[in-house]
């Protein structure tokens, strides 16, 4: 009977310590759901990093450096938030298993101390170290394995205990032995759970700071849209004032083009009028300087030979010469009434000379001189004596640079020394 009752006994033992695994496995499933809690945060954590990474990347060219300076810090972050729910699970789990071993050891001690002497009572208190031993030291793993060995090692121990028991080791050996190893693993499990408390407070102050550096990059980060934002707004209004300054320069150009087009036609049309009065004008002289010689018409141009006008090396008209020009002005005046007002005629008189150098000790000291003196001495004549406007009156000087012929023989010197008239507009 007593032998049966021991092995009811011991059955019922391990089918306790089936409860308390099966108790260590359920509380191992919550641990790793709250793992998976702390991995699906550290996830979202992570994709809203990424989110804000790829904000920081589309933002302006001087916040490329702070993009980096975010992903290292959110890397830091993530690795802090992972050790921090790591400490968090060993934290509850060793305040679990340290309570649960305060209560055993009270419980031990409180059995010691009632000295009882009863085998059932001490089988009971063996199982009930050997949990606490077991918890103890199943919150200390962080895998199934190792969970695993140490309820081996604490059946081991049991089985240990009950060889003992059977072998008539006195209770109070037992007592003290098991009493020693809850003394170490409650130390032990005090002390971890120090460092614990100084690694959440460290962890802790490491989350502040990452949650402050955080808020300025995202002050920064708004403050970037901001200014992309007024850039935005700017580029637009400068856009549409650009388009409209584009229109009004179009406008502008298609009335420049028209006005220029008008006043080419107008031009064209004052020419076209004037070539007609030019053409009456040189017809005139033409019929009144038919037997003068040294006089020609050469295209658009009239043409004096200067010893017709002048006298050898002088700029002043001679009374020929006077008397050759009156013919003109008082053709032109019979013409330039005929002209309409708003063409803008003038009559050019261009002085011309041969290649031969003068002197210089005389009053002019070159061909240029002399050829704009006789020009000169021509339009005053018409202006002062004869009454033309000065306004319609133009004096050029070509010295010997524009010939009509290049032999350099007396006849070709005497053709390039001329005066030429002109009725053209200005």
């Amino acid at each position: 009977a007593a032998a049966q009752a021991d092995l009811s006994e011991s059955a019922r033992l391990r089918l306790e310590e089936a409860a308390a695994t099966a108790a260590l496995r359920a509380r191992l499933a919550a641990a790793t759901d709250a793992l998976s809690a702390e991995e699906t945060a550290r996830l979202a954590d992570a994709a809203a990093a990424e989110a804000l990474r790829a904000r920081l990347e589309t933002a302006d060219a001087a916040l490329t450096a702070m993009t980096l300076s975010l992903e290292a810090e959110r890397r830091e972050a993530e690795e802090t938030l992972t050790l921090l729910a790591g400490a968090r699970a060993a934290r509850d789990q060793l305040d679990g298993a340290l309570v649960q071993a305060m209560a055993d050891l009270a419980a031990a001690r409180a059995t010691l101390e009632a000295g009882q002497s009863d085998v059932d009572d001490k089988d009971r208190e063996i199982a009930s170290l050997s949990a606490a031993l077991e918890a103890l030291r199943a919150a200390e793993s962080e895998t199934q394995q190792e969970m695993n060995d140490r309820i081996a090692r604490a059946l081991a121990a049991q089985a240990a205990a009950e060889a003992a028991l059977a072998s008539e080791m006195s209770a109070a050996e037992i007592r003290a032995r098991l009493l020693a190893e809850a003394n170490a693993a409650l130390d032990g499990a005090e002390a971890r759970s120090a460092e614990d408390a100084r690694q959440m407070a460290l962890l802790s102050a490491q989350t502040q700071d990452l949650r402050r550096e955080l808020g300025q990059l995202q002050a920064l980060l708004d403050l970037s849209e901001a200014r992309d934002l007024e850039s935005k707004v700017q580029i637009e209004a400068m856009g549409a004032r650009l388009n409209a300054a584009l229109a009004q320069t179009a406008a502008e150009q298609k009335r420049r083009a028209e006005l220029e087009a008008a006043e080419r036609a107008r031009l064209e049309a004052e020419a076209q009028e004037l070539k007609k009065f030019r053409s009456e004008f040189f017809g005139r002289l033409s019929g009144i300087m038919a037997d003068v010689d040294g006089v020609r018409i050469e295209g658009d141009r009239f043409v004096f030979s200067s010893e017709v006008l002048f006298q050898p090396g002088d700029v002043a008209l001679s009374s020929d010469g006077q008397s050759e020009i009156a013919k003109v002005a008082a053709i032109l005046t019979d013409v330039a009434g005929e002209i309409p007002d708003d063409i803008d005629w003038i009559i050019r008189v261009d002085g011309h000379t041969d290649a031969l150098p003068l002197s210089g000790r005389g009053r002019y000291r070159n061909n240029w001189e002399l050829s704009q003196g006789r020009a000169l001495s021509v339009v005053q004549y018409l202006q002062d004596d004869l009454g033309i406007p000065p306004n319609r009156l133009v004096a050029a000087g070509f010295g010997e640079f524009q010939p009509i012929n290049d032999a350099d023989t007396p006849e070709a010197r005497a053709q390039n020394r001329r005066i030429e008239l002109k009725l053209t507009e200005k």
